[in-house]
């Protein structure tokens, strides 16, 4: 397989325009004034520079498209018309960290060459940019985005206007990014596979190996706390964007082919192994969107809660949403299906579900997963039940406790009869699919996802990606997929060492993967080990940190779709614990992200109703959270709503790291009192948390 030869657009262009032509600015400012996106078109190219507060983000960052259409390639741009709005809305946002979202932006269209326009967004916090295709089909080669951070910008083509002098503002200095870069390869077609779990390498962004590819998001440190998040949404049916360091602090983007070749094989013949692939990237309908390219900004706190990846997203096209249940999940995988003190083999059989049925059902629990091992190993057919599981049976004694089941399925066996195995299940009582194993984002498999949300949602079906990139928008324009992984989760602590800092990544996710959306980190271990005591093990695993570091990621992680990993046996000997688990809820009326920094801590607060849950976690390093709820309180006050101070009835129940929990994971304190005052501080141990509940006294 010869690899493909990319010729860079802006060098295209250079050899083939004039250089007389004049430089046309556009400029694009956000509804606060704050942050200012000037696009400069000259010599058939295009490039912009982003400005916060007066101050460079980033001095240029040079796009462009080279694609065929009608037999021709094109590859200038010119702006024939500029159109702009302001748009100022509210949508819903039933399944995610809020209930509604304000989209508020100022909108510029720049319409090009026929069929062809780019249009930008200004956010209060950031910018998107994303090209529109209208006319016949074609194919696209390249995506030209070359982020043009700390360089010299004077050897940059289009961009002579774009530095700091002649704005009179000065930039940014980068210093490190975080990165989840992949393996090292010669070439780069072996780093478009991959399950998107990769820890993140946080280094200065000029040491980045340019052998490496990063997939998204991706997080830049800048001067005086700002933040840079670059991630995408509305990725339907294209390829996902990668970047890598160019050279001399120079990102540029990157594509997976369109596969030519496929063919079945992987973990136990369930995937699609990628053979041979296309000279080019996409293939392209008659009329079509490109996904939104997002620059997030602000600062630590402020990009954890930055909506933009929702909020560019398609909007939803399931009309009745009714029937969509988020919840959580009695998880059978992680711990071995392991119970114990019953009178039967635990194992993948009737007698062990129906004990993962009876536990959900006392507690609450809304679903059960049947993960891999329902169906005969090795051959890639659903509809081959091992025949240890009578899957009716278990379906109507679940119905019957008020519990629904969700099936595991691996990529391929799930594609190559899509349609029937969602009509079978369905009518069975079945209530989703946690898919898995794709392990790639070319079109092939972005199109692979949008046709299972669009055919689950029509058999009323939820859906959960597993060996999947980071969400991109899916679940707004389809609300049953509930869930994504791409996350380095906790299902990596059966076979990962203390060499692995878990604790540092569960600090870091929240500021940079969770930006595109929610995942399916898995949390909820019972076995909790300390620095000194963690160790991976196979049958019985346990997390890094304490009992509350794994209780606050119930908070702390936005997960619709919401596992309880550990054993029955192991919840049921902390009953009142688990109840507390339970309930907490999944999906929220508002989210705030009260402290934090990347890397070491985090503070979040959420709300579902008329009730607060406030989740912290922290790395390695024990601390003191001081915590003052004034905010909180003048909210709910305006809102007319009881939520703490000394004056109104309510409730704190609080869960802390017990004295013992820096030597003994699994310690920790619970009480409940009534507040006296809105500060509080609170001490997290090594590898510690915290989960606080408010409540009224009448709930």
């Amino acid at each position: 397989m010869k690899p493909m030869k990319s010729i860079p657009l802006f060098l295209l262009l250079l050899l083939t325009l004039p250089l007389s032509a004049k430089p046309e600015f556009y400029n694009l400012v956000s509804p606060n004034g704050r942050l200012v996106a000037t696009v400069q078109v000259e010599q058939g190219g295009m490039s912009y520079a982003v400005e916060y507060d007066n101050r460079f983000l980033s001095p240029t960052t040079v796009i462009g498209l080279r694609y065929e259409q009608g037999g021709k390639v094109y590859d200038k741009m010119t702006v024939r018309k500029v159109s702009r709005k302001t748009i100022d809305e509210t949508i819903a946002s039933p399944f995610s960290r809020q209930a509604t979202m304000r989209n508020h932006c100022n909108e510029m269209t720049l319409s090009l060459r026929e069929g062809l326009s780019v249009v930008f967004r200004a956010y209060d916090d950031g910018v998107a940019y994303r090209y529109v295709w209208e006319g016949k089909p074609g194919k696209v080669f390249n995506e030209v985005a070359q982020c043009y951070y700390n360089a010299d910008t004077a050897t940059v083509p289009y961009v002579s206007q774009f530095d700091s002098t002649a704005f009179g503002s000065e930039p940014f200095e980068l210093s490190n990014v975080w990165t989840p870069q992949s393996e090292k390869w010669k070439r780069f077609y072996p780093q478009y596979s991959s399950s998107f779990e990769n820890q993140y390498q946080t280094l200065p962004l000029r040491k980045m190996d340019s052998r490496r590819l990063c997939f998204l998001p991706l997080l830049l440190h800048g001067e005086e706390g700002m933040k840079i998040c670059i991630t995408e949404s509305a990725l339907l049916d294209y390829p996902g964007m990668y970047m890598r360091h160019f050279v001399n602090g120079i990102l540029e983007c990157q594509h997976a082919p369109l596969p030519r070749r496929v063919e079945q094989g992987g973990h136990n013949n369930l995937q699609l192994l990628v053979r041979e692939r296309e000279d080019y990237i996409a293939e392209m309908d008659r009329s079509k969107v490109f996904p939104w390219r997002i620059m997030m900004v602000g600062s630590d706190t402020e990009i954890a809660m930055n909506n933009m990846s929702y909020l560019l997203a398609e909007p939803s096209r399931v009309e009745d949403i009714s029937w969509i249940e988020p919840g959580k999940v009695a998880w059978d995988w992680w711990n071995n299906w392991n119970i114990s003190g019953v009178p039967f083999e635990a194992g993948i059989n009737n007698d062990t579900y129906k004990h993962y049925i009876d536990f959900a059902s006392r507690y609450g629990i809304e679903y059960v997963i049947l993960d891999e091992g329902w169906a005969v190993n090795g051959k890639a057919d659903l509809f081959q039940v091992v025949p240890e599981i009578d899957l009716p049976m278990l379906v109507n004694y679940a119905k019957e406790r008020n519990v629904g089941l969700i099936l595991w399925a691996g990529y391929y066996a799930f594609d190559r009869d899509m349609e029937r195995v969602c009509q079978h299940y369905s009518a069975m009582g079945v209530k989703g699919f946690k898919v898995d194993f794709m392990d790639r984002d070319d079109q092939m498999v972005t199109d692979f996802y949008r046709r299972t949300a669009e055919t689950c949602a029509r058999y009323h079906l939820v859906v959960d990606f597993h060996g999947a990139f980071k969400p991109a928008g899916l679940n707004r324009t389809y609300p049953n997929v509930l869930n994504f992984e791409g996350v380095f989760g906790l299902e990596q602590m059966r076979w990962a060492g203390l060499e692995w800092d878990q604790m540092r990544y569960d600090c870091e996710i929240p500021f940079i993967r969770q930006a595109a959306g929610p995942m399916d980190y898995t949390q909820g271990a019972m076995l909790n080990g300390c620095r000194n005591s963690f160790h991976p093990t196979w049958n019985e695993p346990m997390s890094q940190g304490t009992r509350c570091h794994q209780l606050a990621l119930y908070v702390v992680l936005e997960s619709p779709l919401n596992m309880l990993c550990d054993s029955p046996t192991n919840y049921e000997k902390e009953p009142d614990y688990t109840r507390f688990v339970a309930e907490i809820p999944t999906v929220w009326d508002e989210t705030r992200v009260l402290e934090g920094k990347v890397g070491e801590y985090i503070v979040t607060a959420r709300r579902k109703g008329e009730c607060w849950y406030i989740g912290g976690i922290t790395n390695w390093n024990e601390r003191d959270i001081e915590l003052d709820l004034a905010g909180l309180c003048k909210a709910a006050a305006d809102r007319k709503m009881p939520v703490c101070g000394s004056d109104v009835m309510d409730s704190v129940t609080i869960y802390t790291d017990g004295k013992n929990a820096h030597r003994k994971g699994s310690d920790y304190r619970e009480e409940t009192f009534l507040p006296t005052d809105t500060k509080y501080t609170i001490h997290l141990a090594p590898g510690g948390g915290f989960l606080m509940k408010i409540k009224p006294f009448n709930h």
